[in-house]
Order: structure tokens, then sequence, then C-alpha cells
């Protein structure tokens, strides 16, 4: 299920059915215009695999809406911020919440978060073309269905 109107609908009738929620992180800036582009793709390459994710999981995850960030921010503060998003997805009868990023810093604090994170090796620009379902990514897609999938 994804976070729109129709789908939010539809959860509200099967939510005992729905226990995982997939929240991408994202981070953003425009301070430094030679990673706009970098950032940028990296951003399509993620709504792309999690529109994939939640194709393969249907009827089962709901997508939210992505948990976007200040590059720059101190990440021990976002900690707060996402935990407190935790809190709030909690309120619905959600077993298992999973965040996925491509930026590797969040390892670091991976122990503070309430939810599950999955961290994905980035992929260059020149790597992939998101208007076309490649390889790598459906490879990486179906490597973290079975990861959530073991998690059930």
């Amino acid at each position: 299920m994804k976070w729109n109107k129709s789908d939010m609908s539809t959860y509200i009738k099967a939510k005992e059915y729905i226990d995982t929620v997939i929240v991408p992180v994202i981070p953003f800036q425009t301070s430094k215009d030679e990673e706009l582009i970098k950032d940028a793709h990296a951003q399509e390459v993620m709504t792309f695999f999690v529109h994939h994710l939640e194709k393969e999981l249907s009827g089962r995850i709901m997508l939210a809406p992505s948990y976007v960030y200040l590059k720059s921010s101190e990440l021990d503060e976002e900690i707060k911020r996402i935990n407190a998003w935790v809190d709030d997805i909690q309120s619905q009868p959600f077993q298992h919440i999973f965040f996925i990023t491509y930026d590797p810093k969040w390892k670091k604090y991976e122990k503070e978060m309430k939810g599950n994170l999955l961290w994905l090796p980035a992929l260059q620009s020149e790597e992939i073309d998101v208007t076309e379902p490649r390889g790598i990514i459906r490879e990486q897609v179906n490597q973290v269905v079975e990861l959530i999938r073991s998690f059930w």
C-alpha cells in the first residue's frame, strides 16, 4: 500500500493484514552544486526501488512517505525525529518498521533506531537508468524482499 487516499481507505478496512511499514530515508541539500545531480539521482533510484518493493510485497506492507533530512544535519538529532515517527507509526498495529537508505552514515546510529535499518549500497549515475527496471535494482529488491520476509 502506498501513502495515498485510495490505499489508506483500503488500509483502514484491512489493517490486521498490513503489519510492516517501509520508510525511505532520503538526504537533501542544495548548498553543494557538485552533489546535486548525485543526490537527485539517489532519490530517483530510491523511489524506483521502494515502489518495486511495495509491488512485490503488496497486501502486507505500507510504503510511508519518505523521511527527508538535511544532509548537513547532525544524525543524533535526526534519530530523535525518526524515533518520534516510529512512536506515531506504532499507534497502528504494525509489527515491523524498516528504514531504507543509501546513506552509510546511518549505520553508526542503527542501534539507537526503534526500527530496522536497511542500508543499500548506492548506485552510480552511470550504472543505471531509473526508467528501465534493470537487473541490479531487481536483484536488490529480491534480496530485500527475502530479508523482510525473514522477519515475518
